[in-house]
């Protein structure tokens, strides 16, 4: 398979319409578009059923100590865990793309509706569910796609991998309110082929000075 999008290049720098967050030289951060990014695929392997697509940043730091603290910076040799910001399944076999904008939009607080989405589709809960938690403006089920918000003091640019899974399932064997580890879990022997592409984003005005 191949994978490709319009909104930005394959290890390129994510928009900020399609951002959760931009830099704000008064506030720090400001929130930004929120866009879900246009992806298209191609070469589909026969006897494809439906399609999942995940978007998985590798590079969220595992310890919060530092983070978004003033005169402290997230040390680049810190380690890191995954964070789902996008959980879609039960795409149709027969798409072959994903418009930008389709199914996220802008920031809704407390979050997007699911699990049913656009076209038939469903979309699980991404991990802002448990980042917002203990917020009390913003906690909520968090369905679907939400863009990049990394740290403003993380000295590491973080990568935001987009993968479209081909499965033989029509309908992927995850049921209400399922997270991104569940649809991965349950893809398990039903991928048939996938293609990913990376998109960078920091919201370090060091790093953008770079």
């Amino acid at each position: 398979m191949k994978l490709h999008s319009d909104s930005f290049p394959n290890q390129g720098v994510i928009p900020e319409r399609n951002a959760f967050a931009r830099v704000d030289p008064q506030t720090r951060v400001a929130l930004a578009g929120n866009r879900n990014p246009h992806l298209a695929w191609a070469d589909v392997p026969e006897g494809t059923r439906s399609f999942a697509v995940l978007c998985v940043d590798p590079d969220v730091p595992t310890r919060p100590d530092d983070v978004n603290q003033e005169g402290r910076e997230v040390p680049a040799d810190l380690p890191r865990t995954d964070f789902f910001h996008w959980v879609l399944v039960d795409v149709a076999p027969d798409a072959r793309a994903i418009a930008e904008g389709d199914y996220s939009n802008g920031i809704t607080p407390r979050g997007k509706a699911g699990p049913l989405a656009l076209d038939g589709t469903r979309q699980g809960l991404n991990d802002y569910t448990g980042w917002f938690a203990a917020d009390r403006d913003m906690n909520g089920d968090y369905f679907g796609y939400d863009g990049p918000c990394p740290p403003w003091n993380d000295a590491r640019v973080h990568h935001y991998v987009f993968t479209v899974y081909a499965l033989d399932v029509a309908e992927l064997g995850v049921s209400g309110r399922f997270t991104g580890a569940q649809a991965l879990a349950a893809m398990r022997g039903h991928i048939l082929a996938q293609a990913s592409l990376t998109g960078t984003y920091t919201l370090n005005p060091r790093l953008h000075a770079l």
